[in-house]
């Protein structure tokens, strides 16, 4: 059997297998075929196909020029600051179709502010065709027009209110008022009132909403010693519905007991509340009252449940002070926080030269207090107390004896000549009513306003708690959009001494509007 001769077959070169390439159908670039979409190539793609098409490029946003809020349809009303997040978010929502793309970016464009306009930069990303996507940037326009909200037309419109807090104190004096609006204006507790009305013992809050309202009582709760409560009055009803509108009435009042006041605790009280002497000063007021007994340098705290189980008035307030001129003082050791034991010699301003009465008393301002020193007290000895808690301790055999003749208060220092401070307070825009303070009345006010203003500048533990910002000689701020008025400089009718209390530059604060910019540095 003949076997055939193998023959060997030359190596065939593979041929390198290449994708199929064809022409742009728009420009005769050439391009993959393969994974081309729709015969174009990138550039043609870019600017045939449009990601953005069905996106309005105009929409119209709507702002309330007195309170600055917006409109967030259907009728929602939203507070949002110039260039902030939430704005974005209320520009966005404006736009019809954003919900069919992918949104990768958003940024505002600066516009001038006078302009109404609001530009935002857009960047969109979607898939055109099949393994191709395409991302475009574009820009908005939004003209911002005014629309008054609701609450604003009602606050220009009488007796649209729903509810209203009648905050009242009965004292002789505003000292407690002036303090707790400063409470009030720093935390921005007035910002939802329609109308805040000035009365004679105290201050009326109108509100649009019951909510609102409560509110508000629940942040005097916090901040001071109050008792509230509510009533409502029927306004109208429909019989078909049985639907009914009423209007509230939230009684809140103050604790008749103000800072540097003389108290004279009930003696059963007084054992209660820590076995402290009956006759007392108070020394601060917060959401309790806090007394000070200046003998032992012992304080204890009166909260609000147990004042309003059993009330009791003041035994003597600010304005029956009298002035002492310090002739020895000898501290005793005893310290207790911020205040230092000491026996002072004290004389009356009024009795130097006429006579030699000196008046022995212990007292819990060793540490400021030196001979010479002039200082504000009560003088107990030869003065008739029309009080029953008084009367009580006089018939005491236990405390009959322990009661002093003078007791001293807080250092009084010199003011000589008109001069202004460096500081100044925002005072909350009221409506006085439709008679205007007598002239007696307003100089009581402003003498209040006075000797609140001293206290600031006296107890640093006291202006801790409240905003103060820096003077400005050369403009007046005016923040009636935000029912804040800029109170006065209150230049003082006399000068500080040397040694008067001056508040630090570093404790004041810069509004946001007082921060020009000089293009000369």
């Amino acid at each position: 059997m003949e076997i055939d001769t193998p023959i060997h077959l030359a190596h065939r070169a593979q041929i390198p297998h290449t994708n199929a390439t064809i022409l742009c159908c728009n420009c005769g670039a050439p391009i993959d075929g393969t994974t081309s979409a729709g015969a174009l190539c990138n550039d043609c793609i870019k600017l045939t196909v449009d990601i953005s098409e069905g996106i309005q490029r105009e929409a119209t946003l709507h702002t309330c020029r007195d309170c600055e809020r917006w409109l967030q349809p259907p009728n929602q009303w939203v507070t949002a600051a110039p260039e902030s997040r939430e704005l974005l978010a209320l520009c966005l929502r404006k736009l019809r179709g954003l919900s069919k793309v992918r949104i990768i970016d958003a940024s505002f464009i600066w516009t001038e502010p006078h302009s109404k306009r609001i530009k935002v930069k857009i960047t969109l990303q979607q898939e055109a065709f099949e393994g191709t996507i395409l991302q475009q940037t574009f820009e908005v326009e939004y003209v911002v027009a005014s629309h008054q909200c609701p609450d604003c037309a009602k606050s220009f419109t009488a007796n649209t209110w729903r509810a209203v807090v009648q905050l009242r104190q009965k004292v002789t004096h505003k000292r407690t008022f002036l303090y707790l609006e400063q409470l009030i204006l720093k935390h921005s507790a007035h910002k939802e009132t329609i109308n805040i009305k000035e009365t004679k013992d105290g201050l009326d809050f109108f509100y649009s909403q019951r909510n609102q309202a409560e509110k508000f009582v629940d942040f005097l709760t916090s901040v001071a010693p109050v008792r509230s409560k509510r009533s409502q009055e029927l306004i109208s009803m429909d019989i078909h519905t049985s639907s009914k509108s009423y209007k509230f009435t939230f009684s809140v009042e103050l604790v008749p007991i103000c800072k540097d006041d003389l108290v004279c605790l009930p003696i059963k009280l007084a054992k209660q509340v820590g076995n402290i002497a009956p006759l007392t000063l108070c020394y601060r007021v917060g959401t309790s009252v806090n007394l000070l007994d200046p003998n032992t340098l012992q304080t204890t705290d009166i909260s609000t449940p147990i004042y309003w189980r059993s009330p009791f008035n003041a035994l003597a307030d600010v304005s029956e002070l009298v002035e002492f001129v310090v002739m020895d003082i000898e501290p005793t050791g005893v310290q207790k926080g911020r205040f230092f034991l000491a026996e002072a010699t004290v004389a009356r301003a009024s009795d130097l030269g006429s006579n030699d009465t000196t008046y022995f008393a212990r007292t819990h301002l060793g540490g400021i207090l030196h001979p010479g020193d002039s200082v504000m007290g009560y003088h107990l000895s030869g003065t008739n107390f029309n009080n029953p808690q008084l009367e009580a301790l006089e018939d005491s055999n236990a405390h009959a004896s322990t009661i002093p003749d003078v007791m001293l208060v807080k250092k009084h220092y010199e003011r000589r000549k008109k001069k202004s401070r460096n500081w100044r307070l925002k005072r909350m825009n009221k409506d006085e009513g439709e008679m205007l303070p007598r002239k007696q009345d307003q100089e009581r006010m402003d003498q209040d306003y006075e000797m609140f203003l001293r206290d600031v500048e006296e107890d640093q533990e006291l202006r801790s708690t409240m905003a103060l910002y820096k003077a400005q000689q050369a403009k007046r701020l005016k923040d009636q959009m935000e029912g804040v008025e800029t109170a006065s400089m209150a230049a003082t009718d006399e000068t500080e001494g040397e040694d008067a209390p001056k508040i630090d530059m570093d404790e004041l604060l810069d509004e946001f509007e007082d921060l020009d910019v000089d293009d000369d540095q």
